[in-house]
């Protein structure tokens, strides 16, 4: 591969990072409810998703998605769907006060192992990722003589985009997370209403998916 190309890439890539998009916006909606931590884990479950996204790229299933676009859809649908029931949950806790215990209502923890899966699963049930990589990434391919071969480039920029990416969102998820935790002093009301703001972010993602017809 081209110097030139690579570099290039590197630049398009970091400002792409940078844009707040649905991504960043779950990522902090997770370090708003479970701190530092667990924003940079919902980062690398993030790029996790990438990475999976580009190993698909490479393995050519682009081809399928293109000629059968009916399985974005349904893609979207279940992404939607997976995104409400987040919302749900949050909500769920939310409603919970703080050192109390409903006997009849038994929420599941916010482990980061929980939030590493959950943001992975956003990332692959998001078409709007597939659609992105298929159709941002393969501008900088080269094909003339002695080019590396198209899968060995697709992997390389995969790459470079979740060494780029990570780093930015983990930086977001880091921040969000440090100025809850200093918001938390006030008491349980104020991560109440985080879980709640969460919540809503979760649900508009959803709806954002739900209603985003090509």
């Amino acid at each position: 591969m081209e110097l030139s190309i690579v570099l290039g890439f590197l630049v398009a890539v970091f400002l792409v990072s940078i844009v707040p998009g649905p991504d960043m916006l779950f990522i902090v909606a997770n370090a708003a409810v479970g701190g530092r931590r667990a924003g940079v884990v919902a980062a690398a479950g993030m790029s996790t998703g990438l990475a999976v996204h580009t190993v698909a790229a490479a393995l050519g299933l682009g081809a399928l998605i293109q000629a059968a676009p009916q399985v974005l859809n349904g893609v979207r649908i279940a992404g939607a769907a997976f995104l409400l029931y987040l919302a749900y949950l949050t909500w769920r806790a939310s409603r919970q006060e703080v050192g109390s215990v409903e006997p009849d209502v038994e929420l599941p923890r916010r482990t980061l192992r929980r939030t590493y899966l959950l943001a992975t699963l956003t990332n692959l049930a998001n078409p709007k990722v597939i659609l992105f990589f298929l159709a941002f990434v393969p501008q900088f391919l080269s094909t003339g003589a002695g080019s590396w071969p198209v899968t060995v480039q697709l992997l390389v920029l995969g790459a470079i985009f979740i060494a780029v990416g990570f780093p930015v969102d983990a930086s977001a998820g880091l921040l969000a997370g440090s100025l809850t935790s200093k918001f938390l002093g006030a008491g349980g009301k104020v991560r109440r209403r985080l879980e709640r703001v969460s919540a809503g972010v979760f649900a508009a993602l959803a709806a954002r998916l739900a209603t985003d017809v090509r």
